[in-house]
């Protein structure tokens, strides 16, 4: 066999190293690179609630602490919570703490996912004039920028507000994981409901 040009042998070696590389990103499916980026320090999940029943905000009278004037998870909706804390489980990613927005649908979600719940007002929704968006923005931000773990820090919050501090729209259910970068939130993965 004649010897291979040097031109030709490069050429040969670079076609290998691609098809190295592209073998490695067919391994790194969207739910790995979510549950490596869970796992490293820092990392902080943006997770809007479960699957609720039908409608679009809140029905007139919304009064906080009263879930029976509020629109709640649907039985859909509470089968996807807890089979999000099973997903963490079978990943062996221990969340460190877990706050969540004051409307019972967030609430639930996050104790049927994680086990636990801290009331955290700045994960409040501002949809329709509620709340105030900008403050709430600021104290995520805030929260972010010094999260350290170990573990994630977990904030069940609602579509409204993920929009704002990420500009992604999410699926009820769906976690996106972010990292405090430059005054915003960098996604580095998600995990669809």
């Amino acid at each position: 066999m004649p010897p291979i040009h040097p031109t030709r042998r490069r050429a040969l070696l670079r076609a290998a190293g691609a098809l190295a590389l592209g073998r490695a990103a067919l391994a790194q499916t969207p739910d790995t690179v979510f549950w490596a980026a869970a796992k490293q320090p820092g990392t902080v999940l943006l997770m809007r609630h479960a699957q609720t029943e039908p409608g679009i905000g809140d029905p007139p009278g919304l009064r906080l602490g009263d879930c029976s004037s509020q629109r709640n998870l649907s039985e859909a909706g509470r089968i996807q919570a807890r089979a999000v804390g099973e997903r963490f489980a079978a990943h062996a990613v221990a969340v460190a703490e877990v706050r969540t927005s004051a409307w019972c649908r967030c609430v639930d979600t996050a104790q049927l996912a994680f086990g636990r719940v801290q009331v955290w007002s700045p994960l409040n929704s501002f949809f329709n004039g509620q709340g105030d968006g900008e403050s709430g923005a600021t104290a995520v931000l805030a929260a972010a920028r010094s999260w350290r773990g170990p573990g994630p820090l977990v904030l069940v919050t609602h579509q409204v507000n993920i929009s704002r501090y990420t500009g992604e729209f999410t699926a009820m259910g769906e976690l996106l994981a972010v990292r405090h970068e430059g005054g915003r939130l960098r996604l580095l993965a998600r995990l669809p409901a």
